[in-house]
């Protein structure tokens, strides 16, 4: 049985995915506390000197850094976490990760992969995508709001975060859900006021919640917030 770090869940509510060691600094200048560096070319020259600064970054600003699929690498500079995809998770050295002492976290796309991926213990799990997205190309359909609040569910006490298509238009229905955290990518790397973005983004998740709303209701209020 693995065992993985937790996670400190007050840190973890916006979790912006960045695809450069630039932006992991930026951010945590501004006080985002949760973030993932996410290169998709394992040829990318600097490869391996933007994982080593993300994890320097991470300590010097007592953030949580998660670094995507490359764990060999996360590992030899002592990240703090570690996220992987479905794809990754039958090739990676699970073991070498959990003695390592490194958070954990794991991509799931249906509530079949859920609970599969629930079973290793993982520090979090990520439910996606939820709406279309463009920055990554996706095997699966869109899981929308019902399925989202159904495997929030399912993932128990495992903390969760929602990944895929996120912005701030659909923030708060998203939130409503019961999950733990938001993942954004061009909600945040896209926009033309980040301070700004990222305090709209905290207020949404500084709120309480109220009883998850169905699809067509919740999409119904989307609408009508951007009209």
């Amino acid at each position: 049985m693995y065992s993985f770090p937790s996670i400190d869940k007050k840190k973890f509510r916006l979790y912006p995915v960045v695809d450069d060691v630039l932006w992991i600094e930026r951010l945590l200048k501004l006080n985002v506390q949760t973030v993932q560096l996410r290169i998709k070319d394992a040829g990318q020259p600097d490869l391996e000197q933007q994982i080593a600064k993300a994890i320097e970054l991470g300590r010097y600003y007592n953030a949580q850094v998660f670094i995507n699929d490359y764990w060999q690498l996360a590992i030899k500079h002592q990240a703090f976490g570690i996220h992987l995809g479905q794809e990754d998770i039958e090739i990676a050295d699970l073991q070498a990760i959990s003695d390592a002492g490194i958070c954990l976290g794991l991509s799931t796309h249906d509530d079949c992969e859920l609970l599969k991926v629930k079973a290793l213990n993982p520090s979090y799990l990520a439910l996606g995508h939820i709406f279309p997205t463009p920055t990554k190309d996706m095997p699966s359909q869109p899981q929308g709001l019902d399925n989202l609040a159904n495997n929030q569910k399912l993932a128990g006490d495992t903390p969760t975060v929602a990944i895929g298509g996120i912005d701030l238009s659909v923030a708060e229905v998203v939130w409503q859900t019961g999950i733990d955290s938001i993942a954004v990518v061009r909600a945040i790397t896209q926009a033309s006021n980040i301070e700004g973005t990222l305090a709209q983004f905290n207020s949404i998740l500084a709120q309480s919640r109220s009883e998850p709303k169905r699809e067509s209701q919740a999409m119904s209020d989307v609408e009508v917030m951007d009209e």
